[in-house]
C-alpha cells in the first residue's frame, strides 16, 4: 500500500524544484480507477482541461483554488472536491500536494435509464 504522508512530501520537494513546479505519479491503477498523487509548487496552475467521467481531488497539503464556469472554490488541506463534467484549471496558492481519483469510463445503462 502507497504511503501518502511519504507520498506528499517527496513530490512536494519534486514540484519545488522541477522547471514547470510540478510532480505526479499515479499509486493505483485498478481497470477504470486510477489515483494520482500531484505537486504543485506556489503559483503553479494546471490549465484548462476536461475532467473525467468521474474525479476527485483531494488536498493532502496546500491550498488550491479550482476554476470553472460555474464559479471557483479554494480548497485547504484535507478538503475533497468533486470535479464536475466541466472544463476546470488548478491553481497552487501555496505549495501543494492533491490525490485526484478518476473513474475513467462512463457506467454502462441500466434498462431502466434508457426509458
Amino acid at each position: 500500500m502507497p504511503d501518502l504522508l511519504s507520498l506528499t512530501w517527496s513530490h512536494l520537494q519534486e514540484a519545488k524544484a522541477a522547471p514547470n513546479g510540478r510532480s505526479a505519479g499515479r499509486v493505483v491503477h485498478d481497470g477504470d480507477l486510477r489515483q494520482t498523487v500531484v505537486g504543485l509548487a506556489a503559483g503553479t496552475e494546471l490549465g484548462e482541461h476536461n475532467a473525467p467521467h468521474a474525479a476527485t481531488l483531494q488536498v493532502l497539503h496546500g491550498r488550491l483554488r479550482v476554476t470553472s464556469p460555474s464559479g471557483d472554490d479554494e480548497l485547504r488541506t484535507g478538503a475533497l472536491h468533486l470535479l464536475t463534467h466541466e472544463r476546470h484549471a488548478v491553481l497552487a496558492l501555496e505549495d501543494s500536494v492533491f490525490l485526484l481519483t478518476t473513474v475513467t469510463s462512463s457506467p454502462v445503462p441500466t434498462p431502466d435509464a434508457a426509458h
